[in-house]
């Protein structure tokens, strides 16, 4: 714990049931791949369209290109690069900067460079597999924010 405080949460989450559950087979009337869970709101509802064994959350590619803490920490080192950013060294904040960045590689890798204002949103197939893979040691998440531009 001296080395890692970050990893106090990763025991925290094993010992506290999870908030939102797996799917228990029951579809959505909004997806297709049988893998999406509910979401908060209306606009987060999307799937990835794909027939189950073909559902982009279970892809080799997403394992790789979004869900692999090395590309995740190339990812976040060049974004940092870019903005002039160091990441914080705060205790448990880790998973959440693997979390964005595999948000952006995802967006990145399925839509390209989008650019100021454009702004898509991630099948919640794939936001849950990413949520899973990096948990939230509280269950909170902020989901897609509509922003507003300024005049």
């Amino acid at each position: 714990m001296d080395r890692s405080p970050g990893m106090i949460f990763d025991v925290l989450s094993l010992m506290e049931e999870p908030l939102h559950p797996e799917p228990d087979g029951a579809l959505l009337h909004w997806c297709t791949c049988g893998h999406c869970r509910e979401m908060d709101t209306d606009i987060e509802k999307a799937c990835c369209r794909q027939l189950p064994e073909n559902c982009v959350s279970n892809m080799a590619y997403m394992a790789f290109y979004v869900l692999d803490e090395g590309v995740l920490r190339l990812a976040r080192a060049a974004w940092n690069d870019v903005f002039a950013l160091e990441d914080s060294q705060e205790p448990g904040v880790e998973q959440r900067q693997f979390r964005h960045a595999a948000y952006r590689q995802f967006v990145l890798w399925q839509h390209g460079r989008l650019g100021v204002g454009r702004r898509v949103v991630i099948p919640s197939c794939c936001v849950w597999k990413i949520r899973d893979t990096f948990p939230d040691p509280r269950g909170h998440y902020t989901g897609f924010r509509v922003r507003r531009m300024e005049v």
